[in-house]
């Protein structure tokens, strides 16, 4: 009978032992699956969750942006701006310097289901392939550069690193006689994009 108490405990023992290093070996998995999660993907989550509440992306211009989540590419983001005009936008990531969204929706974000199918493409294409596709289309922009000064006309074309963009009254269209200049920005100074005529990003 105490033979049969001693390996009672042992067993026990053994068993809360094995599920202290299965927590263990559990908490890891999960500390390294976060430390390999990007942005890209918390923000794609963000997307297919259409009841999420709106985040507030704050820029490198200093815009603040309560907008919902439409598109996310491989260094961009499309959003639904609500308020203050609302409309649709595009943001290069780097341009993001913090993300305000509910406890839930962090929560979220940062735990993919994992049965989500392989990317579209629109989320394999880059800033750059956006930019040229909104010059082919000749859709009116308003550029926000990183210092904070607002660009406005229609972007006439989008090379490696950097767009010319023809400056004239903003929605308006693009006509020689009202184009007041010409701007060069690089990719890196975009803060983000305001498309004046409706586009799709995704």
């Amino acid at each position: 009978m105490r033979w049969d108490r001693l390996f009672e405990d042992l067993e026990g023992q053994l068993a809360s032992e094995w599920e202290a290093e299965r927590a263990a070996l559990d908490s890891e998995s999960e500390r390294l699956r976060l430390s390999r999660l990007p942005l890209q993907e918390r923000l794609r989550m963000l997307a297919q969750r259409p009841a999420a509440v709106p985040s507030a992306f704050e820029l490198t211009d200093g815009t603040v942006l309560v907008a919902q989540v439409t598109a996310v590419g491989a260094d961009w983001a499309g959003l639904d701006a609500v308020g203050g005009g609302g409309g649709a936008a595009l943001l290069p990531l780097v341009a993001v310097t913090t993300i305000g969204l509910p406890l839930t929706d962090a929560l979220a974000s940062a735990r993919p289901d994992g049965s989500s199918p392989r990317p579209r493409l629109a989320e394999r294409m880059s800033l750059g392939f956006v930019l040229r596709d909104l010059a082919r289309r000749r859709v009116p922009v308003t550029i926000h550069v990183v210092g904070g000064r607002a660009l406005s006309g229609t972007i006439d074309r989008a090379l490696h690193d950097h767009l010319d963009i023809a400056l004239h009254d903003p929605g308006a269209p693009r006509r020689s006689a009202d184009v007041t200049g010409v701007r060069v920005v690089p990719f890196g100074a975009v803060a983000w994009v305001r498309l004046d005529a409706a586009a799709v990003l995704a």
